[in-house]
């Protein structure tokens, strides 16, 4: 008897895409996405992004109909999360990171989020709530549209954009039908991008224990947002079974990303110190000599975490000390050589610093941290104008990537007298945030400077595209108050 093939994915109809096309959805989605890189818990560290990102875009390539566009971010908060907004914009909270057991667990999350918006789950919700009113909609759009007038950047700046989007989240209360797409949809793609589809079940497992034992307590948010329940759990356990079997591998990166993620949720000093308590047993744990069993590399991590945690009480002895523990092992790993820079860094060894940001850069050239060390250490060292000229050189590999290589650079050239240049850097690093306002301020007072008509009529281009595109963003968010 032939084994059962696994039941289709049901397709639960047109969102009325007329009301809100792929387009208009991601705009509304890069408009949130403005305030919500304002928002304190938002994570700017290339590191996280570009692991994230590198995960989601691996699954999204499996999505049916075509890859759809998807931006991962972090967001510090040890509450256990994750969210999709308007676009493909997906927020995964560090306390999601740190209860995955295994990289497949976290992008099983991954894979379920990103399913809710190939299915078009989202733009179905927003159209039906919004017939009906959507309150945390409608409040965080209006702190949008009142970011976009000039002079009132500055009056959302307060706003928790995130908290903001986990609310329209919990609002659209996706249907059982719905998570059940999502959760079919999304295991596919796990499974076809290389990750064991088993991690969503564990993780399944992980958050329902998490529910019952944070009830009342906000740990069990992801199950307020997307209900679980044992049937779920079945239906996903049943159709694994259905998979030929298979060996997965996961990265060994994702440890030092979940090490990473415990010290930066740890934001007092209490929070701290238990992180680092937490760290130490995990690099301590039982599992022989140094480089030897499968656990070495969550090993390493735990003192890499160490380390992070000791340098973030501007402790760099002990941050030092933590980390040669970690190069004991011989594993190689970029995160070991650029908490080596950031130690060097804190202990004003510039020098030193450049001349390993310099060779990271060389051995890992696909990280973008080591180019933001090599310009961050160049600076350090009044080194402006081969600042001025690297920056440049990474902007042109990494042209939308990396909005900090832009700010970096306006401080160069500002520092050597090119404030023309330093302006136009500035406003081009606004751009990439979204903060369309700030950009146009910068360029006009770029252009007020400039005495070259070749420039001004740049610039006056420059202004034109920018000030329709944000005349066309007040319009379509004022669908949404």
């Amino acid at each position: 008897m032939s084994p059962a093939q696994p039941a289709a994915v049901p397709t639960l109809g047109s969102p009325a895409a007329a009301e809100l096309s792929p387009s208009v959805e991601r705009r509304l989605g890069e408009a949130i996405m403005v305030q919500g890189r304002r928002d304190p818990e938002y994570i700017n560290d290339a590191d996280l992004s570009q692991y994230l990102n590198e995960m989601g875009r691996k699954i999204a390539a499996f999505a049916p109909g075509g890859a759809p566009q998807v931006d991962v971010f972090g967001v510090r908060n040890p509450v256990v999360n994750a969210f999709a907004m308007p676009g493909g914009f997906i927020g995964v909270q560090t306390g999601l990171i740190v209860l995955a057991g295994a990289e497949s667990e976290l992008a099983g999350v991954v894979a379920h989020e990103i399913a809710h918006v190939t299915q078009r789950h989202i733009a179905r919700g927003l159209t039906q709530q919004t017939q009906g009113g959507h309150l945390a909609l409608a409040t965080l759009v209006a702190a949008i549209l009142a970011a976009m007038i000039p002079g009132g950047g500055q009056a959302a700046m307060g706003i928790a954009a995130f908290g903001q989007a986990a609310m329209i989240d919990r609002q659209l209360g996706f249907s059982r039908d719905a998570e059940q797409e999502a959760d079919r949809t999304g295991v596919e793609m796990l499974r076809k991008a290389g990750y064991d589809p088993n991690g969503m079940a564990l993780m399944f497992g992980r958050l329902m224990n998490a529910s019952s034992l944070n009830e009342g307590r906000g740990g069990g948010v992801y199950a307020t947002t997307h209900p679980l329940s044992i049937q779920r759990m079945t239906d996903m356990q049943n159709r694994i079974r259905q998979y030929p079997s298979g060996k997965f591998q996961g990265s060994d990166e994702f440890w030092f990303v979940r090490a990473k993620a415990r010290v930066l949720q740890a934001l007092d000093p209490r929070a701290l110190r238990q992180a680092l308590d937490q760290l130490e047993e995990e690099a301590r744990a039982p599992g022989g000599q140094a480089g030897a069993g499968e656990s070495a590399p969550r090993r390493v991590a735990a003192w890499y975490g160490v380390s992070l945690a000791a340098l973030a009480r501007q402790d760099p002895a002990a941050a030092a000390a933590a980390l040669q523990q970690a190069q004991s092992f011989k594993i190689s790993s970029p995160y070991l050589d650029l908490q080596k820079i950031d130690i060097d860094i804190a202990n004003r060894q510039y020098a030193a610093a450049l001349t390993a940001a310099q060779a990271g850069n060389k051995r890992w050239p696909s990280r973008r941290s080591f180019a933001l060390r090599v310009s961050q250490t160049l600076q350090g060292t009044n080194k402006d104008r081969e600042a001025v000229t690297f920056l440049q050189a990474q902007i042109k590999r990494w042209p939308n990537e990396e909005p900090d290589f832009y700010k970096m650079l306006a401080v160069s050239q500002d520092r050597l007298g090119e404030s023309i240049a330093a302006k136009q850097s500035m406003a081009a690093y606004y751009e990439r945030v979204g903060a369309l306002p700030a950009a146009v301020t910068q360029l006009q007072q770029a252009r007020a400077q400039s005495q070259d008509f070749y420039v001004q009529s740049q610039i006056d281009g420059q202004i034109r595209t920018l000030t329709t595109k944000i005349s066309d963003d007040r319009r379509l968010l004022e669908r949404f108050k």
